[in-house]
């Protein structure tokens, strides 16, 4: 789009819209907590007098993706879509199909609200920023089932040993010590948090960071794939396909626990389940407390329409907004990327995730670090190995290392 244009744009959606424009927006938050939240954004949307027009695609990320970014370079683009922020845009803002949202950004001084600012920094390309970080999302969590301990009379484990501990006595009882859906973004997710519990945060910045095979190679990662090996033994039975599904079996008593993002927090809260109460959560799996700054972000297709475009940008401003900061983030269970907003009504999990933030105990999402191709062939692998038991610790150690050492 011309400068003039889009700066025309961005003068117009300062006001509000004289008639209301149609904007489709597509995601993959379709579980009852995500549900909840995303109405918020199209609750608020409607309200400045234009019309949200939901394009939720069922089933993960991975599924929606290669829809959306199909959608997208054929030439039938959404109005805005949800993407992770990181490199999953990069080549859509090589080819100029992205939105440049860097006018809007400086007038209303991103950089000095977006917290940590690494967040806009996954979202700006070549100094020009193509998205809007709209929450923080971290892995690094294990949810506990107050009544599945109960049940097999044992106390709520604090941290990793104490859980694997357990697990004999919840299977005693009938219980699924550890709950997978068998997607692989699922396990693969999992064995991120298990390696910077058990292997710490340099071993896994110098893998996904460095890209260092040898990493991989060494005697600290291996203990970190044999721990993950004791995890696919407590998840036998867990034989939920989504994510959701699995939170669910804690919620319900079914599962000992669930290691998950903070987005698990959502399905408590519609459950009306009490964080300390009915259930737990420990952080870096109790014991490496540290917080992942990964997220959700909206990027807007490049469209011939300046009534469109001066929609895009409200929405783009909207989601940055502090009520609508706050408004979806407690539905979501993430955090907000604004650090001036009022998080009273902060439940006790989301209470731990802010201190966490603020002590500056952060590690980068995988996302912002690999590529799409290299996530994807660390996914399947993960997931190849939770299924197949006859794979062991050191030969997925192995084939984990190959794919590093030809990372970009």
């Amino acid at each position: 789009m011309k400068t003039r244009s889009l700066l025309a744009a961005l003068a117009t959606s300062v006001a509000l819209p004289v008639g209301a424009t149609e904007l489709e927006v597509t995601h993959w938050w379709t579980s009852g907590g995500e549900a909840a939240a995303v109405a918020e954004f199209a609750k608020a949307f409607n309200a400045g007098g234009d019309t949200w027009v939901d394009g939720a695609i069922a089933g993960s990320g991975g599924v929606a993706r290669p829809i959306i970014i199909s959608r997208i370079i054929g030439g039938d683009p959404m109005g805005a879509t949800q993407l992770n922020h990181g490199r999953q845009a990069e080549e859509l803002i090589e080819a100029g199909l992205l939105l440049d949202l860097t006018d809007l950004a400086e007038a209303e001084g991103w950089r000095d609200i977006v917290h940590p600012v690494s967040l806009l920094d996954s979202c700006t390309v070549d100094g020009r920023v193509y998205c809007v970080p709209v929450n923080i999302h971290s892995w690094q969590w294990i949810w506990l089932s107050h009544q599945a301990y109960a049940d097999a009379g044992e106390a709520v484990p604090t941290n990793w040993d104490e859980f694997v501990a357990a697990a004999p006595a919840l299977e005693a009882a009938g219980k699924i010590p550890l709950a997978m859906g068998q997607q692989s973004w699922q396990t693969s997710g999992a064995f991120g948090v298990i390696m910077v519990a058990i292997g710490g945060q340099d071993l896994w910045l110098r893998i996904n960071r460095d890209k260092d095979a040898d990493a991989v190679r060494s005697p600290e990662a291996l203990a970190v794939f044999q721990a993950f090996a004791d995890a696919r033994s407590m998840s036998a039975g867990s034989n939920v396909q989504d994510w959701n599904q699995a939170t669910n079996m804690v919620i319900t008593g079914q599962a000992g626990g669930q290691i998950m993002g903070d987005w698990a927090q959502g399905e408590f809260q519609v459950a009306n389940q009490v964080a300390g109460e009915d259930y737990s959560c420990l952080p870096g799996l109790g014991v490496n407390e540290i917080i992942s700054t990964g997220g959700d972000a909206f990027y807007f297709p490049v469209v011939d329409d300046e009534e469109i475009t001066a929609a895009q940008l409200r929405l783009a401003s909207l989601m940055l907004s502090p009520e609508v900061q706050v408004n979806f983030n407690l539905k979501k269970g993430s955090l907000p990327v604004r650090g001036d907003v009022d998080l009273a009504a902060a439940n006790d999990c989301m209470k731990k995730g802010l201190e966490i933030l603020a002590s500056g105990n952060i590690l980068p999402d995988g996302n912002q670090l690999l590529t799409q191709d290299t996530s994807n062939q660390l996914n399947d692998l993960m997931v190849e190995f939770w299924n197949d038991t006859s794979i062991s610790a050191e030969d997925a150690q192995e084939r984990y290392a190959a794919i590093i050492e030809v990372a970009e």
